[in-house]
């Protein structure tokens, strides 16, 4: 009898060592990168060193994108803060979550709305694949509890819940006052941890350092197993702080300052990985939310060779200065193919062997075999937002404009473009030259792909006017 239980328990063992050994290639740390988004606050396309500024220093950054890829054609998924976060945090436009439209464009102290829990956020997906996930920074997707971070799969929470700017305190001296010398104690913005505030006023002149020692705290303390980490910096969005350590050492002057501490940071994250031994072991994406805000003027940054800013669904009011470093697995290399924060949670999906929603439409496309073999069709279509209407669309090279509207000064209403403006960004990437008159097929053709994309859109409660 012994003889005949033998086989069957020793195939019984078979089994499971061949079970355990899938679960290791599927689910294994070796398998599987961290994942940190270093996500920044109202970043023009030209404030970094490689990204061609001529006054700010970022050798950080630019070593990081020697190491990594450095993308010219990346894009945030809205031209402003909520809306923008919202699309990298679920891979979908805005629109499909009521996270974006007029009136509010952005959440404030005394909204009640937020990002709903019907949605699937990048932490979600990835805890249920076995991931420990953390938010640092800048969240700005609702501050009230149900709306929290903790309320959206992350495991911790270390930041200020909306910007930095929000929630003036009553003794704060002019508008404009304020921001010619700025001091934390004119705004009442609240630190958290977790769900609870644990200083108010936040101290904003030490806030960079202590999202960084954050950052580094958690990848010592996360290190033996999967991690994924969203450090949203508050900064460069005004009002404007540096720690002493960076007191005037940029010949840009204050936002130089702000940017070069941000490099800083930058690098002690990446020296942090390598000193852990888990830098290839590790995805790092550098990228912003919107670009530049010009209202600030010498307080605002520089979208480059770009056309405006902030606000506008111009070049320069979503195309972000973008990096990916992950050492032994991405080929150093210039990307000009066009990405999206919308492809980071599908992207994150296929590289960490995560369940990628299926009964939901995702907009962002898995960036994996650009990543890893620079491979692309160059066929990308993409869609600008302002609020919760379409104002352009980009087919490949070409981009229509159907609306315009300059970032938040000078303009009131919008401009009805018929026939829509367009632009071949590749070669007019400042958008310059309409060429719509010497390309009527194209610009048939974008407008079908506008209605296509709009029939598709079912708008739900916009989150952003409940008070």
């Amino acid at each position: 009898m012994s003889r005949t239980l033998f086989p069957v328990k020793h195939s019984f063992l078979i089994l499971l060592t061949a079970l355990s050994s899938v679960a290791t290639s599927a689910y294994g740390h070796e398998e599987r990168p961290n994942v940190i988004v270093i996500f920044c606050d109202d970043l023009g396309y030209g404030d970094l060193g490689c990204f061609g500024h001529p006054t700010i220093r970022t050798p950080n950054i630019d070593r990081m994108a020697r190491e990594g890829q450095r993308w010219t054609q990346f894009y945030a998924a809205a031209p402003v803060c909520t809306p923008s976060r919202a699309g990298l945090q679920t891979g979908r436009y805005p629109v499909r979550s009521g996270m974006c439209g007029f009136g509010y464009r952005v959440l404030f102290p005394d909204s009640k709305g937020g990002l709903p829990q019907s949605e699937i956020t990048i932490a979600r997906m990835l805890k249920d694949a076995g991931y420990s996930t953390h938010a640092v920074g800048k969240w700005h997707l609702g501050h009230l509890p149900e709306f929290l971070p903790t309320s959206h799969g992350y495991d911790t929470y270390f930041g200020i819940p909306y910007s930095n700017d929000m929630d003036t305190s009553k003794n704060a001296p002019p508008w404009k006052a304020q921001f010619a010398d700025p001091k934390s104690e004119y705004w009442n913005v609240p630190l958290m941890r977790g769900e609870s505030i644990i200083e108010r006023p936040a101290d904003q002149t030490t806030i960079t350092e202590r999202y960084t020692q954050e950052t580094i705290n958690l990848i010592r303390r996360k290190r033996k197993q999967p991690f994924f980490i969203y450090l949203a910096h508050n900064l460069p969005h005004v009002p404007l702080f540096v720690s002493k350590p960076f007191e005037d050492v940029s010949i840009r002057g204050l936002y130089g300052d702000v940017i070069e501490e941000i490099d800083a940071s930058t690098g002690r994250i990446l020296n942090a990985l390598r000193d852990e031994g888990i830098a290839e072991d590790t995805l790092v994406v550098f990228t912003s939310d919107n670009g530049p805000w010009h209202m600030y003027r010498q307080q605002g940054g520089s979208a480059g060779l770009l056309r405006d800013a902030k606000g506008s669904t111009w070049e320069g009011g979503m195309r972000e200065p973008t990096v990916f470093w992950w050492p032994g697995h991405i080929k150093p290399a210039v990307i000009m193919e066009v990405g999206s924060t919308l492809d980071l949670l599908p992207t994150f999906a296929g590289i960490c062997d995560a369940r990628l929603p299926s009964d939901r439409t995702i907009d962002g496309i898995n960036l994996k075999e650009v990543l890893l073999h620079g491979e692309g069709d160059g066929r990308r279509e993409l869609v600008y937002y302002h609020g919760d209407e379409v104002f352009a669309l980009r087919e490949g090279p070409f981009k229509a404009h159907f609306k315009t509207k300059t970032e938040f000064v000078g303009q009131q209403d919008p401009v009805v473009h018929d026939p829509p403006l367009l632009f071949n960004l590749q070669h007019d990437p400042a958008e310059k030259y309409d060429i719509a008159s010497a390309h009527p097929k194209v610009v048939e053709r974008l407008l079908a792909r506008k209605r296509a994309h709009e029939a598709g859109v079912t708008k739900v409660p916009n989150q952003l006017i409940l008070r």
